[in-house]
């Protein structure tokens, strides 16, 4: 192509450092226009850092740049929804990081605008464009596993809440805690391989037990350790287990940020009723069968390939295209229906059912 696309990387913290500015940089049909960031310090070291760009504090500033094509959305949940919907207003293609929001309500919006408006709106379940990922969602259109009729994730840790006492643990700036957090790259990884089926009816329950003690709370790691804050707010779920039944399998889950077992158990079974499989999130997997009367397994070898790049690089590409890319929002929102269900469910004591 003839001309760069050019890009905002809004917020300016570790998912927009670790993934999306080093994809945007190797990126030769992408060039970094602007680092925005409301605390100048990040913005600032973004620019001396990859020696490209210009810090602004203030995302309304840029809204209007006839320039600017695209932005990657990397802040807190609480403000996805309200800065995605201004850029597409403002005819800007828009990567998000998920959750896509807060609560259903804010991605419903969100949607409706970028089908409105025309703008590709991507969520950043990577997953997606993870090779093993995709290798298993191959077996299950093949027919490789037959009738997949339940898939069971676990996404367990021993004590590792987030950022504890700040946005991670408030929801009325984060939505939630594990399950928004970490569950929502597993149920949007197996609704993807499944097909993305219609949710029917959700039921589960949000433990917040280990964190409200923040002063006292011992942990084994701490991700976003600098948001510490031990006056701070603790209020979600540091565990939870769910029911989702959908026009294709039924999943179930079990999650926690922390647990007061000394295991880490991150893995996805793909029940079929001809063979299964099981997925190492973020690793490999085994493929279990029956051949010649025999049961067999095989644990195929795949090297892991760099997944948010490749997110990014699709985006970028889609934004050239002008085309919608697989982490769709119209895609991504299932979570958001299943995670409000959950949630909803837990609070009432009841099961959700999806209209």
């Amino acid at each position: 192509m003839s001309k760069k696309i050019k890009v905002a990387v809004i917020g300016c913290g570790s998912i927009a450092n670790s993934a999306h500015i080093p994809a945007y940089m190797s990126d030769e049909n992408a060039e970094i226009k602007y680092f925005c960031d409301i605390i100048p310090e990040k913005a600032d070291a973004c620019v001396e850092n990859y020696e490209c760009g210009t810090a602004v504090y203030d995302y309304h500033e840029i809204l209007d740049d006839p320039d600017l094509d695209a932005v990657s959305v990397c802040t807190h949940n609480d403000m996805h929804s309200v800065i995605s919907i201004d850029f597409m207003k403002h005819g800007k293609d828009v990567l998000c990081e998920k959750p896509a929001a807060r609560i259903l309500s804010e991605a419903k919006e969100m949607e409706k605008v970028s089908y409105e408006t025309g703008r590709i709106l991507a969520i950043g379940v990577c997953n997606r464009y993870n090779d093993a990922v995709n290798k298993i969602k191959e077996h299950i259109e093949n027919g490789d596993l037959g009738e997949v009729y339940h898939v069971f994730a676990s996404f367990r840790a021993h004590r590792s809440i987030p950022g504890l006492g700040g946005d991670f643990t408030t929801k009325a700036s984060s939505g939630g805690g594990a399950l928004i957090d970490w569950g929502v790259h597993y149920l949007d990884l197996i609704l993807y391989c499944c097909g993305d089926p219609k949710p029917l009816t959700a039921s589960g329950v949000a433990f917040c037990k280990l964190g409200k003690n923040i002063k006292d709370y011992v942990f084994e790691s701490m991700w976003a350790k600098d948001t510490y804050n031990p006056e701070g707010t603790y209020d979600v779920d540091d565990s939870v287990t769910g029911l989702i039944r959908t026009e294709g399998p039924v999943v179930s889950f079990e999650g926690a940020w922390a647990q007061n077992v000394g295991e880490h158990e991150t893995y996805i079974d793909f029940l079929g009723d001809k063979a299964g499989i099981r997925l190492q999130y973020c690793g490999g997997y085994k493929l279990y069968y029956v051949e010649d009367g025999k049961l067999c397994n095989c644990e195929p070898v795949s090297e892991r390939n760099p997944m948010h790049a490749d997110e990014v690089h699709d985006f970028v590409k889609a934004v050239v295209e002008q085309r919608r890319t697989r982490n769709d929002i119209s895609k991504a929102i299932l979570t958001s229906y299943i995670m409000q269900g959950i949630y909803d469910s837990s609070e009432s004591g009841r099961e959700v059912v999806f209209e």
